[in-house]
Formats: C-alpha cells, sequence, structure tokens
C-alpha cells in the first residue's frame, strides 16, 4: 500500500493552533467543584503554610491522591498567586505535552499523516477538552503516560541512553500523581504486548527494564517519603476512621488496587460496560472511528495471516495499553468517566492509522458519517444553549454560526492544498468541537457558574470590607457543595465546624461569619444561637446538568440557598 500523503504544514498548525486556542479556553472559567475545589484549596494550603510534607482538606488529614499536581500549582501560585490561572495552567501545559509526546510516539512507527491526524484527535476529544476545564488529574496523567510510552519505544527500538532515564522520571511522575498501578497496566502491559506481538521476547528481559525500575523507584522517593512521614511515622492519626493508616500501603494498594476490588477505604458499585457506553460521548466525534479501528487492529490479531497484512500494526503498545485499561477499569468496582483519558492517545494513534489505510471510497463514506455526527451534535448543544438562554445566548449563537460558516466554506470538498485527502474529515470535527468547546468555556457555563454559591459569596465578601474577616463553614455533609471554592477565593482564613460546641467557643470571642444551607442557619436558631443573614446566594451543582436546571421554567425547583450570616 502507498504510504499516504500528509496534512499540508500550515493546515496542520492552523488545526493544532486552534485546538490549543480552544483548550485554553478552560481559563475562562472559574474552579469548578466539587473535585477543581477540594484540589485547589489542598494546593493552597500548601502554598500558604509552606508545607509539603502533610497534605490537609477541611482542616483534616487528607489521604488520597499524591503530591505532584498539588506542588506543580503551589509553583504556579508562588508566580501567579491564588488564581484561577495559577490552577489550570500546569494542566494545560501538561496538555500540550501530551500532544507533543501524541505526535512524536506516532511518528516512530506511522506515516506523517497518522501523527497529525492523532494529534488532532486527541485534542478534540469531547473529555478532553472539558477535562481541561474541569481539571482534576488527568491532564497530568495523560502526559506522565504517553511521555514513557515514547521513550521506552525509543528504548526498545535502540535508541540513546537518555530516553530510559526520562521514561523512568515520567514513570515516576505517573505514579506521584496517581500511584503505580496505572503507568504499570498502560505502558507496561502495552510494551509487553508490543514485544509479544512482534516476537522481541528477549527484550522483556534486558538488564535496562531492571535499571528503569530502579531509576523509576530513586524518581518516586520524594513521594514515598513525604507519606511516610505524614502517616506511617505517626500511627496514632485517625484516618478514613481508624488509628495505624500506612501512607505506604495506600499509595502501593489501596488506591488502586483497593478501589478495583472495592475493599478498600473507598469504594463504589461498578458496572462492567460502564466504559462501553462512557466512551460513545468521552471520545466524541471519533468514538464509533476507534470502536472500528480497535476492532479492525484485534481482529488483525486474531487471524494474522500474510494476505491480511493490512491488518497489522506497526507497533502494539496503542492496542496493549488502551485494551489493558479499559479491561482493568470496566472490571473495577469503583469508575468515573475521566479515568480513561489518560489512554486517549493511544486511541487517537488506532484511529488515525486506521483512517490513513482507508480506500478513498470508504473515507468518503466515513467523512459522510462524521458529518452527519457532527450536524447532530451541533444541533444538540446548540438546542442546550437556547433553552437555557444565557445572558450571551446572541453572542453564542454568533459564535455557532461563524465557525460553522468558516467550516463549511473551508472543507467543503477536497482541496489539493490540503496534502492529505482525510484533511475535509479532520477539518469538519476539528471545526465542531471548535465551537463545542467554545460554548462550554465561553458562552454557556460562565451563567451556569453564577450557581456555584461558594465562589460567588467569596467574591461577595471580598468586595465589602465589613465581610473581609474569618469565615466558619457549618453542615458537615454539605462541604465539597461550596465550601471548597470560597475557601480558594476568599482573601481570608476559613474554618471546619465540625461540633456545635467549635462555634459555641467561637462566638465567645464575639460574633462570627458563617457560611451554610439555609436549614442549617434554621437549625443555629433552633440551637440558641442568634443569626443575622448577610446574604443569600443560590446553589446547584453546576458539573451535573440536567434538563430540569437547563429549563428556565423549572430550574428554580433544582436550586437550594447558601447563606452567608452572623452568628453570635
Amino acid at each position: 500500500m502507498l504510504t499516504p500523503s500528509p496534512l499540508a504544514n500550515r493546515l496542520f498548525y492552523a488545526l493544532l493552533t486552534a485546538v490549543v486556542a480552544i483548550n485554553f479556553t478552560a481559563l475562562c472559567l472559574p474552579i469548578m467543584e466539587p473535585d477543581n475545589g477540594l484540589y485547589a484549596t489542598v494546593a493552597k494550603r500548601m502554598f500558604l503554610t509552606g508545607d509539603y510534607i502533610n497534605l490537609y482538606s477541611c482542616e483534616v488529614e487528607w489521604l488520597d491522591k499524591p503530591r505532584l499536581p498539588f506542588l506543580l500549582n503551589v509553583l504556579f501560585m508562588k508566580l501567579l498567586g491564588v488564581t484561577t490561572a495559577a490552577y489550570k495552567l500546569p494542566a494545560l501545559f501538561c496538555f500540550c505535552g501530551s500532544l507533543f509526546y501524541t505526535y512524536q510516539f506516532a511518528r516512530l512507527n506511522y506515516p506523517k499523516v497518522v501523527a497529525q491526524v492523532a494529534t488532532l484527535i486527541f485534542g478534540t476529544a469531547y473529555h478532553v477538552i472539558l477535562s481541561n476545564t474541569d481539571v482534576r488529574a488527568e491532564p497530568f496523567l495523560t502526559l506522565f503516560i504517553i511521555g514513557p510510552a515514547y521513550h521506552f519505544m525509543r528504548v526498545v527500538q535502540g535508541g540513546k541512553w537518555y530516553h530510559l532515564v526520562l521514561g523512568s522520571l515520567l514513570t515516576a511522575c505517573a505514579m506521584m500523581t496517581k500511584g503505580p498501578v496505572v503507568p504499570i497496566a498502560s505502558v507496561g502491559a502495552g510494551l509487553v504486548a508490543h514485544c509479544a506481538f512482534t516476537n522481541q521476547w528477549k527484550e522483556l528481559w534486558h538488564p535496562r527494564w531492571l535499571l528503569a525500575a530502579l531509576l523509576t523507584a530513586l524518581f518516586v522517593s520524594p513521594e514515598l517519603y513525604a507519606l511516610y512521614q505524614q502517616f506511617d511515622a505517626h500511627p496514632e492519626k485517625i484516618v478514613y476512621g481508624q488509628p495505624g493508616t500506612s501512607g505506604l500501603r495506600f499509595f502501593f494498594w489501596d488506591s488502586q488496587m483497593g478501589r478495583f476490588l472495592n475493599n478498600g477505604p473507598l469504594r463504589g458499585s461498578g458496572d462492567p460496560f460502564f466504559f462501553t457506553h462512557t466512551l460513545l460521548w468521552a471520545l466524541l466525534p471519533w468514538a464509533f472511528l476507534v470502536y472500528t479501528a480497535a476492532g479492525r487492529a484485534i481482529g488483525g490479531l486474531v487471524r494474522r495471516q500474510p494476505e491480511q497484512s493490512d491488518r497489522h500494526l506497526p507497533e502494539y503498545l496503542s492496542l496493549g495499553a488502551g485494551v489493558s485499561l479499559f479491561v482493568l477499569f470496566s472490571a473495577s468496582r469503583f469508575q468515573l468517566p475521566h479515568y480513561l483519558n489518560i489512554v486517549f492517545p493511544f486511541y487517537a494513534v488506532l484511529a488515525a492509522h486506521y483512517l490513513s489505510q482507508l480506500s478513498a471510497t470508504a473515507l468518503r463514506r466515513w467523512t459522510i458519517a462524521q458529518t452527519v455526527i457532527a450536524v447532530l451534535v451541533g444541533t444538540f448543544v446548540t438546542g442546550v444553549l437556547v433553552l437555557y438562554q444565557p445572558e450571551r445566548l446572541l453572542s453564542g449563537l454568533l459564535w455557532i454560526a461563524l465557525i460553522t460558516l468558516v467550516t463549511i466554506v473551508v472543507f467543503w470538498r477536497y482541496n489539493p492544498l490540503f496534502g492529505s485527502p482525510i484533511a475535509t474529515l479532520t477539518g469538519r470535527m476539528v471545526g465542531l468541537m471548535v465551537i463545542i468547546g467554545g460554548l462550554i468555556n465561553l458562552f454557556l457555563y460562565p451563567s451556569i457558574m453564577q450557581y456555584q454559591a461558594g465562589m460567588v459569596a467569596a467574591d461577595y465578601a471580598n468586595t465589602r470590607p465589613a465581610l473581609q474577616r474569618t469565615t466558619w463553614f457549618y453542615g458537615g455533609d454539605t462541604y465539597g457543595e461550596s465550601s471548597w471554592s470560597y475557601e480558594y477565593y476568599t482573601h481570608q482564613p476559613t474554618h471546619y465546624i465540625y461540633a456545635d460546641s467549635t462555634l459555641r467557643q467561637a462566638v465567645r470571642k464575639g460574633p462570627v461569619q458563617v457560611l451554610t444551607t439555609a436549614p442549617y442557619a434554621d437549625s443555629l436558631t433552633q440551637h440558641g444561637f442568634q443569626v443575622r443573614r448577610l446574604a443569600t446566594f443560590p446553589y446547584y451543582h453546576v458539573s451535573q446538568l440536567t434538563g430540569t436546571f437547563l429549563n428556565p421554567a423549572t430550574r428554580a425547583s433544582t436550586l437550594k440557598a447558601y447563606i452567608l450570616a452572623e452568628v453570635q
């Protein structure tokens, strides 16, 4: 088969610029609760106290995630202060690193067009855009997975010694972001699959991998030291309701395998088909291409016939990493939609390779099918925007019309100046995701965020000198709804109340400022406190939209009130 022609450089870089730009519009939105707010407050406390050993949340010992993402946040806080940008920029820069490594990894074994298209597919997957807005660990972890995959593949192919060092360093970074299971189950499984299906079994037993393990252990040792100092050296501490909790055990076992086996402190109820249907929307608009590409690659392995060599892959790390994590997370009892983001670069490579192998007729059919998907998705998001009726509704509709018009004019049909025929399909999908990313970050969510009560209350207090004092949070079962965004954005100290006696002791020194829900405010009155309501803020869980909330006629029924009050 002839090597397919690449995208023209100008076109590729223009599309890549659009992809990066639309992801960076995440900076236009404040930090979103709950998880963003939690992680942001952990980092803020590290920044304010200078204590990089002990992690706290809600003023109690916190054992959940390793420290590396928080340390990167602290670094940017030293440059930019406690701001939205300081929290999100590290993740966005890691996203850019993932784009770079996706291209470099694909370029090792595939034609240039595969590297180009894979990079654009990864950067425009819906949940990648969403994760750069609603930042958790995944933007960091994606870089720390695709990075080692590239460097270790270079090692397998006889690359220079520094690739082993860089691969080990990035693997350690992955462990210091999420623990050891994920990099082993992705990059490790992928390398085993590649060596197995390319008959390079001897490569797996090369002494260099022992050196890689030792280097990784060396690089991860600061995290292990911190965990030991905070938890293992203090068995008297109560964590997850019991003393003697080992931070090292949690890092190596309970954090990941405890969730998988559902016998650790963090438990769930998994569905073996959860990620099968989740990927249909998380990988929009590329999901069907990815499923088809993976199915074709697996079918090629099953048959392994020379006459079907077009079904064979130049490398099997992508397939091995993507399938192993898919199976692992599907079997887990603790599942969240963003877990598979970290292997989206590998799925993107598989899909791009599949597209590059299509005949002109098959490519035309896929282009039509993807365009139909784009029209349906575009119509749906437009309907959501019109239903919600944000303040900038007209601007949002103009955005949709403008990007749609540009996409139609430029990619109506194939132009020889584009280089590869794949450009028409790719350009249309990039146009679609620019529309969606812009609607989320520039028009829809800026209006929705007015219902994140804690953030709005903090802004309210920050602009009124009389309210610029310590705030106490009251109502333990509501912590995480609004307390974290308030804690991050306020310019004043905050404290958490876990017993009425704490509040009674505080008010002996004078009136205190409290943020709580309306029912809890009423309960304070019943418990003998005098409550003067200073302001009321509507609250909704903004990361879980429903039709009832989006509809202005029924929105009020989904809201609850948060009260900023003076208690004495």
